[in-house]
């Protein structure tokens, strides 16, 4: 076990653990402190990470505040200055069997917690904190893995709570709470040709408060082998969220090229809408969005009637749906 014990550390630099370098089977990382970063944003801001664990097997996290200090950055993005892209707090790249169990990250300059080309990562109880206008601070970035879980965690942030990037299989969001932030994103995808898909992703029980989107799905207008199959947002509660649905694959405006997206069940979303357009499905005429089932839906717009909005989407409707589905 790795222990830091109670008390405020200042950590100006980035920390890499690498697992080809390790012994032990089985290591532990238990905070009981603080860890700060530096005031001064440059001495991180030309780091990719600022925490990096690379190729390691069966590491718990555990505990412990991180606190970046991110808005110096942030406020030289604000004014236009020749800045840095800014460090991700935490990221673990090339590996498996890990567990982040209670972790506090405030103030990320750039995204809190990336996931890439892991396997079986387990993330509960952790807390992300960041105000609404802080640029690019996704809580949770996953991309290229597979198995990976997401419990009982908030997220406060000024982009996405979690993103869900390319390659990401079979994963699990039980019980978050999300705002402010972005809401849960798949994508943006189509980015590029050669690009893996996203499939059997479920998102249980989240709540989202006063966020820009509840649940979204964004590609770019390009063509592209990207893909998004068997996906599941159950029961999720909305409160005073902009866009609760969304799927965009007009991302960003150009040609009619986009990637095929299937998208499964919507089921038991309730809640208030802060537009009048509570669900909008802006989809490709070459590539619709099929397959989509929506049920038990009722959400309004500040206690009155919601709309829908749906171009180049099919699929089924069951039960109560309210404001009424065009599908």
């Amino acid at each position: 076990m790795i222990y830091v014990p109670k008390g405020r550390y200042l950590i100006g630099r980035e920390l890499r653990f690498e697992g080809k370098i390790c012994r032990s089977r089985e290591i532990t990382l238990r905070i009981d402190g603080t860890l700060i970063g530096p005031e001064d944003y440059r001495l991180l801001g030309k780091k990719q990470n600022w925490f990096s664990f690379v190729g390691v097997h069966n590491v718990t996290l555990l505990g412990g505040s991180f606190d970046a200090k991110g808005s110096t950055l942030w406020s030289c993005k604000a004014n236009g200055q020749n800045c840095p892209e800014g460090a991700t707090t935490l990221r673990f790249m090339d590996s498996y069997n890990v567990k982040i169990i209670g972790v506090l990250s405030l103030n990320s300059q750039l995204f809190h917690i990336a996931i890439n080309r892991c396997n079986n990562v387990k993330i509960e109880g952790i807390r992300i904190i960041a105000p609404d206008d802080s640029p690019n601070t996704d809580g949770i970035h996953i991309q290229k893995s597979t198995d990976i879980e997401v419990r009982n965690a908030s997220i406060k942030t000024g982009d996405d709570c979690i993103s869900i990037g390319p390659g990401t299989k079979n994963l699990m969001v039980d019980g978050i709470t999300c705002g402010p932030g972005h809401g849960i994103s798949i994508g943006s995808l189509a980015k590029d040709l050669e690009e893996e898909g996203v499939e059997n992703v479920t998102v249980k029980k989240a709540v989202f408060v006063r966020t820009d989107n509840g649940l979204r799905i964004k590609s770019w207008p390009r063509h592209s082998k990207g893909f998004v199959e068997r996906v599941r947002f159950l029961g999720a509660r909305m409160v005073n969220v902009s866009y609760p649905i969304l799927i965009d694959q007009n991302y960003c405006p150009g040609d009619s090229y986009c990637p095929t997206e299937v998208i499964s069940p919507l089921i038991g979303i309730m809640g208030t809408s802060a537009t009048k357009v509570a669900i909008k499905m802006d989809c490709s005429e070459r590539f619709p969005c099929t397959q989509i089932r929506m049920q038990a839906i009722n959400l309004t717009y500040h206690g009155g009637a919601a709309k829908t909005s749906c171009i180049n989407a099919s699929g089924k409707q069951l039960g109560l749906v309210i404001p009424n589905g065009c599908l």
